[in-house]
């Protein structure tokens, strides 16, 4: 084959890449960018979630501390749909949490009060909350480092060029100085 064809063919095949390259790159960069959006909505919701769930689970306990039994059953309910909230978006580590804290604030309504008068003893059993806030910021941070999108398409459409430059280039180019090196 002509060393002249085969420069001509290596030319065109290039400005063909180069024009893929540039039709799929924007298209590759607003896939990721809309990706990446969705994930921090995501996070933002499953924080809002989060705090809802401990201010509710608060006013909940604290009304136990008060009360000898649950007077008034619809003060829970709004703790309850915060609940079946974290079912639908949080881990299940998450949810495991939030029953435990469910458990202590009914758990506290029968129990033996406190005096008010005294200072009550404080332990780490007092922080009915400690276990759900660190499992939260536990699952944001494993969120926002792990589950980032990635551009698999891209960098395996770069790895391709870069290939075929290695590989496809050097061959012609290789031919030509063959040629220009050999009598005509």
């Amino acid at each position: 084959m002509n060393p002249a064809y085969i420069s001509a063919i290596s030319v065109l095949c290039g400005s063909a890449i180069g024009a893929l390259a540039s039709l799929i790159t924007p298209r590759l960069a607003n896939r990721h960018q809309h990706e990446m959006r969705r994930h921090r909505q995501e996070n933002v919701r499953r924080e809002r979630i989060f705090l809802e769930f401990i201010d509710l689970a608060s006013h909940a306990f604290i009304d136990a501390l008060v009360h000898t039994s649950i007077e008034n059953p619809s003060k829970l309910v709004p703790l309850y749909a915060a609940m079946e909230k974290l079912r639908v978006f949080a881990s299940d580590e998450t949810v495991a949490a939030a029953e435990n804290v469910m458990n202590r604030v009914i758990e506290t309504y029968y129990a033996p009060k406190l005096e008010f008068q005294t200072k009550p003893t404080v332990d780490s059993r007092s922080d009915i909350l400690r276990e759900f806030s660190e499992t939260c910021r536990a699952e944001l941070r494993g969120l926002s480092s792990t589950e980032r999108p990635t551009l698999g398409l891209l960098d395996s459409f770069k790895q391709g060029i870069g290939e075929w430059r290695r590989f496809a280039l050097p061959r012609a180019t290789g031919s030509t100085q063959v040629n220009a090196d050999s009598p005509q």
